[in-house]
């Protein structure tokens, strides 16, 4: 609902925003099973309780305890009784609802016109159900202690909360305790033997789905609800005795003081996560945001990279381009003269291995960058390789695949989807890339765009559930995409052949701003630890704009990625001229890495 990436963890539902898990957990409260113990000692309901049994001697008691409401749907109650006595004419004479109705806590024409209606068909279903000494509704419209209502509770085989609307509602779970009784004190009142007790409960109330032995109705069906209370009364003894134990098993240990401790805990587990972050206030007005970061996250000091840079023998470059090399606001997406300097006098150097690693489609990248012939391309997240063109490839030869060849009869499949919300969305378009459709709606309404998207995620993955495909959220876009391309599998590659070369890569820099990105600081992370690079090799790995990730630096913006990478360029020594790209493609073909399936930043479908 509100285009919120999340994840299930222990138990609940974390949400992450700005840089913080926000956990979500559906953990019902419970009774205080001290408060009423000590009510079922009490000598007033001692007393009481032998009144109400005398008084309804050889009758089947159902009961209701609500408060006077429209939405506890008392009339339904009273209704579908109703339909029982004439539908299940043995209950007539036998049957009888004592319904307790708590005084309003308010006042109104709509609470006027329910008590109206309840008055009428408690009168109705007297007069024409009613006998000599029998009354099938017995209405009380009064304040009831609690020692009166534990003997309510207590003689009571089956309470019924026919509630259209409620929170969490206690009835049942009180209802279950005190018809267990107090531990070591059985009254002479009480029948003595097993604990029997039943359940007919609204499916809209909170308590419903943790009771899984009560007969759960849709109290606007009258019929089935009537039906449900003379299944809960003739139900056979044995039955109704598993169900109450069933019921008293989990009632008695999810009490009150469980929730308290069970809540306290959460927090807890939630705080020692926020505690190792730094909170920052950014924006104003509707744009403020409290975001969480990393107390190591900084941003990148250019003369401490320059240093390493000058130091280093074997040099490893990887660059995002949308959003890092030009602004994701910029109407000419082309790359500048600047920038394709930069780009060129990095690339003149053999000790280094220059990668751009893009989203976008090959035929883009390799127009756009046709003056950089010794710089590496990784196009469409991976799924395309263009290596430096100095070699005996033609140009029609240049572009590799990272995988197998695939079937991409899924894109039919997507297609459609994309076209119906593509329709409904004013200012969204669909790209289609060779090996992925991307959904953009950056000039849609900020609002609309964004729940448009997380409700054709969810589609996308229910209809693209059997492919070998993942389906993930970006900055702005909603993208498919073949399980196992990604930026960190490339990554991976590229310093794996690096190390093919007899060269440990002893410089990391990899620089990026969206979600696609973080998979390649995580993987080169991972990296890191292994045997791929040399040893205390320093990473550079840097998003763009303050916000949570899984780099370590940060710059404020595309203009000081450039002003960084012109300082390293600076630096640069073009004397120094690159391996023939032969020699690092072939290395790079020859490994396996390509073939394996990698993390994804997006849920993964099927396969």
């Amino acid at each position: 609902m509100l285009g919120i990436e999340y994840q299930s963890k222990r138990g609940y539902i974390g949400l992450d925003y700005f840089g913080r898990t926000v956990g979500i957990k559906i953990m019902p409260v419970g009774v205080h099973m001290g408060q009423l113990q000590s009510g079922l000692r009490l000598p007033d309901r001692e007393w009481r309780l032998a009144e109400l049994q005398q008084q309804f001697e050889g009758k089947t008691v159902l009961l209701g305890v609500d408060d006077m409401d429209i939405f506890k749907g008392i009339n339904l109650k009273l209704l579908a009784f109703e339909n029982m006595l004439r539908t299940h004419p043995k209950w007539q004479g036998r049957a009888v609802l004592v319904q307790i109705a708590n005084p309003a806590r308010g006042k109104g024409k709509d609470l006027e016109a329910i008590q109206a209606e309840i008055q009428e068909s408690c009168r109705r279903i007297n007069g024409d159900f009613g006998q000599s000494g029998y009354s099938p509704v017995v209405f009380i419209d009064r304040e009831v202690s609690t020692v009166e209502k534990i003997a309510y509770y207590t003689i009571a085989e089956c309470v019924v909360v026919t509630a259209v609307r409620d929170g969490m509602n206690l009835t049942p779970y009180e209802y279950i305790v005190c018809r267990q009784g107090a531990p070591g004190s059985e009254s002479m009142s009480e029948v003595s033997g097993p604990k029997k007790s039943m359940l007919v409960v609204s499916e809209f109330i909170g308590c419903s789905p943790s009771l899984s032995g009560a007969i759960r109705v849709n109290p606007w069906n009258i019929e089935a609800t009537a039906e449900g209370m003379n299944e809960a009364i003739s139900m056979p003894e044995q039955e109704k005795q598993l169900r109450h134990e069933k019921h008293y098993r989990y009632v008695s240990s999810h009490d009150v003081a469980y929730w308290s401790k069970s809540f306290v805990q959460d927090l807890e587990r939630a705080c020692k996560d926020h505690f190792r972050r730094t909170c920052w206030g950014i924006g104003l007005g509707f744009g403020f945001r409290v975001v969480a970061l990393d107390p190591y996250f900084t941003k990148l000091n250019i003369d401490s990279i320059v240093n390493a840079y000058e130091i280093s023998e074997s040099r490893a470059i990887l660059l995002d381009y949308d959003g890092t090399l030009v602004p994701q606001t910029s109407i000419n997406k082309a790359p500048s003269a600047e920038v394709l300097s930069i780009i060129n006098t990095l690339c003149s150097d053999r000790r280094n291995t220059v990668f751009l690693v893009s989203g976008r489609d090959k035929d883009t990248l390799g127009k756009w960058f046709a003056s950089c012939p010794k710089l590496g391309i990784a196009a469409e997240h991976g799924y395309f390789l263009r290596f430096q063109i100095l070699c005996r490839w033609s140009r029609e030869e240049e572009w590799q695949t990272c995988t197998q060849a695939l079937d991409f009869g899924w894109m039919e499949m997507a297609k459609p989807v994309m076209n119906l919300y593509t329709e409904a969305t004013d200012g969204s378009s669909i790209e289609t890339k060779e090996s992925a459709l991307v959904w953009h709606h950056q000039d849609a309404d900020p609002g609309f765009g964004s729940s448009q998207a997380k409700e054709m995620l969810d589609h996308l993955e229910s209809v693209l559930a059997n492919e070998p495909v993942s389906v993930k959220s970006g900055q702005f876009i909603v993208e498919v995409k073949p399980q196992g391309v990604s930026k960190g599998l490339v990554a991976e590659r590229i310093l794996a052949s690096i190390k093919e070369r007899g060269k440990q890569a002893n410089f990391v820099l990899c620089i990026g701003d969206d979600r696609s990105d973080e998979d390649m600081f995580e993987n080169i992370a991972d990296i890191m630890k292994r045997n791929i690079v040399a040893p205390r090799t320093p990473l550079f790995a840097c998003t763009v704009g303050q916000k949570p990730s899984k780099a370590k630096f940060y710059l404020d913006d595309t203009f000081e990625v450039v002003t960084m990478l012109s300082a390293l360029a600076d630096v640069t020594d073009p004397e120094l001229e690159t391996d023939s790209a032969y020699e690092l493609s072939a290395s790079i073909s020859s490994l396996d890495i390509g073939d394996e399936q990698s993390e994804s930043t997006g849920r993964t479908i099927g396969g």
